[in-house]
């Protein structure tokens, strides 16, 4: 009860029902939110202040930015939606805010769009090199068949590509990667497909801000080959991974294409899959399954064989410093 009054208290002013309209919509900064309601920024920041206090909204630091949206879980993030699908349409304020809100949309679409007409030529030289990114994703899927999942977490994200995949076959899904300009095109994918149950978050994949146990999936596609360490990685994937919480990683296998390292920064040519059955043996998870996609011929040369490894934690858990028998067979 105290929890409802604290929220409806916090919300009883036309500004801050503003704001949980703009929110409904995405996650937004200060600077965005003072745009949409051409306001100062500090009566902006003093209202979100006391509806975060209040459980109605949550917040999350990401660099220089604090990025806002509705609460997604509790009684408070339950009344900040239901007060949102009592607004009417009709009210001029909303609409002058949507209209706002759908300029910075739009601002971030070009913003990706730039982005991605730079590094066009790059992206298409790479994906030359290996099988059809969809024959990629359709494998994907197979192998994790028809189950439903409850929070799944996409490692590495970038542009938010598996996110939109697993859209329907998952609950909550969150991208996390390093990189703030992957960040802000992966949100403007979601933003274009009206993806709500999705969110990104700037995260180091070596030390993630999630608890033990949080995922029942966990996705790393075309990651492991831009890491030092693969295996501090995997580990720190097993440990927010509930008990038979699945695993599936997609990325190259031994190759040499050497120009990678110095056109597209590849710290490893390939992941062989004898590594990765330690690596995964180490963080006490299970091979479930090795899938290969073979390459295309590049000018009478083989291209880039693609790999995917679909893991399992164990129900009980297996010591993680030293390799063990990996059950399962390998699938070529």
């Amino acid at each position: 009860m105290e929890e409802l009054l604290a929220g409806l208290k916090a919300v009883a002013e036309t500004t801050r029902i503003r704001i949980l309209f703009a929110l409904s919509h995405g996650e937004l900064n200060v600077t965005e939110l003072t745009f949409i309601l051409q306001q100062s920024q500090p009566r902006v920041s003093r209202h979100l202040k006391l509806m975060a206090e209040a459980g109605l909204i949550s917040r999350h630091k990401e660099g220089n930015w604090v990025l806002f949206r509705l609460r997604d879980g509790g009684r408070s993030g339950a009344l900040a939606r239901s007060l949102v699908d009592m607004l009417p349409a009709s009210d001029g304020f909303l609409a002058g805010d949507l209209t706002r809100l759908d300029d910075i949309r739009q601002q971030r679409q070009d913003k990706a769009a730039a982005y991605f007409s730079t590094n066009a030529a790059d992206w298409a030289k790479l994906r030359s090199l290996h099988v059809n990114e969809a024959e990629v994703e359709q494998a994907m899927l197979a192998l994790l068949g028809p189950q439903h999942f409850k929070n799944c977490v996409d490692l590495g994200t970038g542009t938010g590509r598996i996110l939109e995949l697993l859209h329907g076959r998952t609950d909550h899904v969150f991208g996390l990667d390093m990189s703030r300009d992957m960040l802000a095109i992966a949100r403007a994918n979601l933003e274009k497909n009206n993806q709500r149950n999705a969110q990104v978050r700037q995260a180091n994949i070596y030390e993630l801000p999630l608890a033990d146990g949080f995922a029942d999936l966990v996705t790393i596609h075309q990651v492991l080959h831009f890491l030092d360490d693969p295996q501090r990685a995997l580990t720190e994937a097993a440990r927010i991974m509930c008990p038979g919480g699945k695993l599936l990683v997609v990325d190259f296998a031994p190759h040499d294409f050497d120009e990678l390292r110095d056109q597209h920064a590849h710290r490893r040519l390939g992941i062989a899959s004898e590594h990765m059955s330690v690596w995964l043996a180490r963080a006490g998870l299970q091979l479930l399954r090795h899938d290969v996609l073979p390459p295309p011929w590049i000018n009478a040369r083989m291209g880039l064989t693609v790999s995917l490894w679909f893991a399992e934690r164990a129900l009980i858990a297996t010591p993680r410093n030293v390799p063990h028998l990996i059950l399962g067979k390998k699938q070529a």
